[in-house]
């Protein structure tokens, strides 16, 4: 049983790393990006390019049908059966339904371009600019698609190659745009960034599986039970990127693009890059919580067991980062940022929920319970958007900060709540135990600039990070191979 154990947190933690080593490189390349783009652009310019970026996600959310969700359910069960021929005739239907939705998402983003420009911004007429990013939001749902195809025939390394190409090249086009051109290249950057992740993707997805033109018509019917499993998963998709577009447009008319650019850095360096320790579970936690999902006591010992890695690796990274804030937002974008460190830290406290929270959302997935998750997600947004008005009106970007976190409080309370009522979930007491330690220590070092300032802060700074650090290490020597294997790589 012990090595069965092992096994399992070490399968869990090389998964974790593969994915969020790639996550990790794709952040260090976004950050010079960052970095570039807001000394070129800005507070305002980084403000106004997070409002597009985010209209054109909800666009592509609203219009893709949950295709490039539920195709990889339906060929990956085709891939273990190692049926070429249907394999090659459901590609086909993907593809008809992704050319499908990509030329509805260019028609809704064409046509809805004065009603966006209108409830977007309180200032200037903005239609032409919505109505030139329709090919974003058609590239959009054909790199989708054909991502699926890439992850249902387990090309996870082309995938891999694709995401860091995909950043090389933003950032190869942005930078020179954005130098001649200003605020006016930010349409321009979002298209041809577009076309680049799209056609990385199509040479890779071509050569997996190529175009079959042949006998293609009338195949859209045969991918209905597709499209229906993926409404309720775009309908919370939908919700989701929604309820940020208002989020970032509400802060846009209320305040100003340079209180919206700073919430948008902010929320980006805690909320959006703390993500990439997440990025294994859709690929190789959620398959395996799949498989035993009928199964009570399965599920929990596979929910505890992701919960206690992404807890051990996530928290060290976020005791360091609440307490290197100050010093990183400077240099990763410019002083121009400083208002926004206070909102970040107090912020990322909500990233220690979301590690108790996300495993047990997934198990509501995995048992296919679309609309309960369409609800839960939905009662997560509404009570985000509220709180972030509330906390803007009442503490300004730093009350931005303390909503997120609320957010999240009142996000891991409905979710471990539903789950221990309708699916039999506990949690163990060594996550609670875990969660307690590095939790304590989180609260630890944002609670150092109350109490210190300079040479003090920084020292009980490292030695808080060092501690949560080492608690992680030692838990993780004791149930993985990681140590031995560790050493071995470095013996001479």
């Amino acid at each position: 049983m012990a090595k069965e154990t092992d096994g399992n947190y070490n399968h869990i933690l090389k998964y974790t790393g593969i994915f969020g080593g790639v996550q990790g490189l794709n952040i260090g390349l976004g950050l010079v990006r960052n970095k570039l783009i807001a000394l070129l652009l800005g507070p305002s310019g980084m403000g106004l390019a997070s409002l597009f970026n985010t209209t054109v996600s909800f666009i592509s959310q609203a219009t893709n049908l949950g295709v490039a969700f539920s195709a990889v359910r339906h060929l990956s069960a085709l891939h273990d059966e190692g049926d070429a021929e249907r394999i090659a005739h459901y590609v086909k239907v993907i593809r008809g339904w992704e050319l499908l939705t990509a030329l509805l998402g260019v028609l809704v983003c064409f046509v809805a371009g004065p009603f966006l420009s209108s409830t977007t911004f309180a200032w200037g007429n903005h239609s032409l600019h919505f109505m030139l990013l329709s090919p974003a939001v058609g590239m959009l749902a054909i790199t989708g698609g054909e991502t699926a195809i890439l992850k249902a025939l387990r090309r996870l390394g082309a995938l891999a190659t694709i995401q860091v190409l995909s950043v090389v090249a933003a950032l190869v086009v942005s930078v020179p745009v954005y130098y001649y051109f200003g605020e006016a290249g930010i349409v321009p950057v979002i298209v041809l960034t577009s076309f680049f992740t799209m056609a990385l993707t199509l040479r890779s997805s071509l050569r997996a599986c190529s175009l079959q033109l042949c006998g293609a018509r009338g195949i859209l019917g045969e991918g209905m039970e597709m499209v229906r499993l993926g409404v309720a998963y775009t309908l919370a998709a939908v919700i989701g990127s929604g309820a940020e577009m208002i989020v970032r447009s509400y802060l846009n008319v209320v305040g100003d693009l340079d209180v919206l650019g700073l919430y948008n850095a902010g929320y980006m360096l805690t909320v959006t890059y703390a993500g990439m320790v997440f990025s294994a579970m859709e690929a190789d936690y959620f398959p395996r919580l799949s498989a035993v999902h009928q199964d009570v006591a399965a599920t929990n010992d596979t929910v505890n067991r992701q919960m206690e890695v992404s807890l051990l690796i996530l928290s060290p990274m976020l005791a360091a980062l609440i307490v290197a804030l100050p010093l990183l937002i400077p240099l990763l974008f410019s002083g121009a940022f400083l208002p926004i460190v206070g909102m970040a830290q107090v912020a990322a406290l909500a990233m220690y929920l979301k590690v108790l929270t996300l495993p047990v959302a997934y198990i509501t997935l995995a048992r296919g319970r679309s609309l309960v998750y369409l609800f839960l997600e939905s009662a997560y947004y509404v009570v985000f958007v509220g709180l972030i008005v509330f906390g803007y009106e009442r503490w300004g970007l730093y009350g931005t900060g303390i909503a997120v976190t609320l957010a999240h409080v009142f996000d891991y309370l409905l979710i471990n709540g539903y789950a221990y009522q309708k699916y039999g979930y506990r949690c163990s007491a060594t996550v609670f135990r875990y969660a307690f330690v590095q939790m304590i220590l989180g609260l630890s070092a944002f609670m150092l600039p109350f109490v210190l300032s300079g040479v003090g802060y920084w020292l009980a700074g490292a030695g808080i990070a060092l501690l949560s650090l080492g608690f992680s290490l030692r838990v993780l020597r004791r149930k993985t191979r990681l140590w031995s294997a560790l050493t071995n790589r470095f013996r001479i």
